[in-house]
């Protein structure tokens, strides 16, 4: 698989992904808002475009990795950004099947983005063949993914990754160090919602997996193995840092401060299980929280 059509190549995974891609070769091609932005963030030889409409007429991606969307978790949910969030993935996604649809060579293998707010809330562990419980969350994800499985009338492999917190040097965790580093880290609510959690490089090869493996299709778990719960991880980034994390956030604040968002991402949370990546012979590099954490922090 030489050729990759990739949207959302300039966030934090698409970034990490298209570094590793170029490394191996593979001739990637990025669907972007702001090409000037992407070309600071991107390697040199990636194409950066704004359109679809750019793409010559004999253009054939045997790869499409579709990552790009409005990140939920930047503030509160009012029903413009709930809005944006629906657009920026389910538009964009119907967008590249009806560019798919008018082209003579389709993809092979089609990687959507999705997440693990799939489920909805629970404290017992899921994996992929899991009920979900309502919310907007999972009515996101699913329309989501429906609208990426048109692929396969195309013929092509399709992968849903219902991702996880990827833990890095940008995303959730970028945010929570300032206060952790000055010893205000803490639980949140209860702490006992679960953290179901991905080191970058993991969700790179997880990307690259689905891409280089036909068994894999449908939906797919971007996790790690060992899930946690919100309280161990508060600790666990605590003394990663050698600083006390016990200060708790009140779930009363929570929902003060972040409304419908923080009650269904910071005070919900899953216990998810990669239970396809595992059992189709995916080796974690970091399948333990400790292990991640001191990587990232050391890095």
């Amino acid at each position: 698989m030489s050729s990759i059509l990739i949207t959302g190549g300039s966030g934090f995974i698409g970034r990490h992904f298209c570094n590793q891609a170029q490394k191996l070769g593979l001739q990637l091609c990025i669907l972007t808002r702001n090409p000037e932005a992407a070309a600071l963030r991107l390697p040199a030889s990636v194409r950066l475009i704004q359109r679809l409409s750019e793409l010559e007429a004999d253009y054939a991606p045997e790869v499409i990795v579709n990552l790009a969307g409005e990140p939920l978790a930047a503030g509160r949910w009012t029903q413009r950004r709930k809005q944006r969030f629906y657009d920026s993935r389910i538009n964009l996604t119907d967008r590249l099947y009806d560019f798919c649809v008018a082209r003579e060579h389709r993809p092979a293998v089609v990687i959507s983005g999705s997440a693990i707010g799939y489920y909805g809330p629970g404290d017992q562990p899921v994996d992929e063949n899991s009920i979900a419980v309502d919310g907007f969350s999972h009515q996101l994800c699913k329309t989501w993914e429906q609208s990426a499985q048109r692929f396969d009338t195309l013929g092509s492999r399709v992968c849903c990754l219902r991702t996880g917190i990827v833990l890095g040097e940008e995303g959730a965790l970028a945010r929570m160090l300032p206060p952790f580093k000055l010893a205000l880290g803490g639980p949140i609510g209860s702490g006992k919602q679960g953290m179901s959690w991905i080191h970058i490089d993991d969700m790179v090869a997880a990307i690259l997996h689905c891409i280089n493996n036909p068994q894999m299709v449908g939906p797919i778990n971007a996790t790690a193995p060992y899930p946690v719960a919100n309280a161990e991880f508060s600790a666990t980034l605590g003394v990663t840092l050698d600083r006390p994390a016990r200060l708790p956030m009140p779930g009363f604040m929570v929902k003060l401060l972040f409304g419908e968002m923080g009650e269904e991402l910071l005070l919900q949370g899953q216990y998810v299980l990669p239970n396809k990546l595992l059992a189709n012979g995916f080796r974690f590099q970091y399948p333990n929280l400790d292990q991640a954490l001191q990587q990232i922090i050391a890095a």
